[in-house]
């Protein structure tokens, strides 16, 4: 079935360096993302109550953005992205996320983003 492309928008009370930390690297990420994250080159391995999944960093722009594809999504056109966005007159802080997901599942998708972000803003302290 064909995914597909949606995106939410969170305000993140931290400083940007801060927050793209826990986006890329492996003690960050397993703050709030998942329970550990090893990185061998450019692959993330996440680990999860037992489970593991693997992804790609297909992109990382320092301090603005990271995106990955599963390893499930590879020869697709599908990735997950995480994205740093200061408004300029206010200077907030938002972290918007770009994922795929089956239609019928966008719901679903959406509130495991927001539960996820909700540990990532504990973590934090934002």
């Amino acid at each position: 079935m064909e995914k597909v492309k949606f995106e939410t928008e969170t305000l993140v009370n931290t400083s940007p360096n801060i927050l793209f930390n826990c986006l890329v690297s492996p003690s960050g990420l397993s703050e709030w993302f998942a329970d550990d994250v090893n990185i061998k080159g450019d692959v993330y391995t996440f680990f999860w109550d037992g489970d593991e999944d693997t992804a790609k960093l297909l992109k990382s722009k320092k301090g603005n953005e990271v995106r990955f594809q599963w390893e499930e999504d590879e020869g697709t056109s599908y990735y997950f992205e995480m994205a740093i966005q200061i408004d300029d007159l206010t200077k907030e802080v938002a972290l918007v996320i770009t994922d795929f997901a089956e239609e019928d599942e966008i719901d679903e998708a959406k509130l495991l983003w927001e539960s996820t972000i909700q540990k990532l803003k504990f973590a934090i302290g934002g």
